[in-house]
């Protein structure tokens, strides 16, 4: 069952950021453009890349109104200890979510039940909280961040200009197609 154009289940949760702990619940989403970047554990081997990675884009996420959620079954404490041992993890700016009971790994149906961890899934989540994209990789292949960037231009693009879509490798400020009879068998 595909979660594209689905609004994201309510959840609420214990996240850890920049020296505090906070609540996070779908609420936060509402108004904004966000990703939630779910991945196995903390204080593993990939992971730590893939976060910091997310970190190198952080700054151009945010200029494009864009929230950033990393999220784990592990506890909000555990995502502290992290923080506060680990180089690469210590420079995250974004939100770190707890979920332990596993509701939002299994709402976005990423969990491995056997395990009790989540998948490597990235969402991108458009202001009203429905989802427009979502990549899963499994556990040993870690995910590439600065692809997002022109997956969040693409989704702003289509929402603001209706009736216009974004084709291959697409790049802002290059053509975009808008379907029609015209457009059949000729692309």
């Amino acid at each position: 069952m595909s979660l594209i154009g689905k609004e994201v289940l309510p959840f609420t949760a214990q996240a850890y950021h920049n020296g505090d702990f906070v609540t996070v619940s779908e609420e936060n989403l509402k108004g904004q453009w966000s990703i939630f970047c779910f991945y196995p554990a903390d204080f593993t081997f990939v992971c730590p890349t893939e976060l910091e990675d997310l970190q190198n884009q952080y700054a151009e996420l945010k200029s494009l109104g864009v929230e950033v959620y990393s999220v784990s079954t592990d506890t909000h404490f555990t995502h502290k200890a992290w923080h506060d041992h680990s180089e690469t993890i210590n420079k995250i700016e974004y939100v770190m979510i707890g979920d332990p009971s596993q509701k939002i790994s299994r709402n976005f149906e990423v969990l491995n039940e056997e395990e009790g961890l989540a998948d490597r899934g990235t969402f991108i989540i458009d202001p009203d909280g429905v989802i427009q994209t979502v990549e899963i990789n499994a556990g040993g292949i870690g995910r590439d961040a600065s692809t997002l960037v022109n997956k969040v231009k693409a989704a702003q693009y289509v929402r603001n200009n209706p009736g216009e879509v974004c084709p291959a490798k697409w790049q802002e400020g290059s053509e975009t197609l808008t379907p029609s009879l015209d457009l059949v068998g000729k692309i």
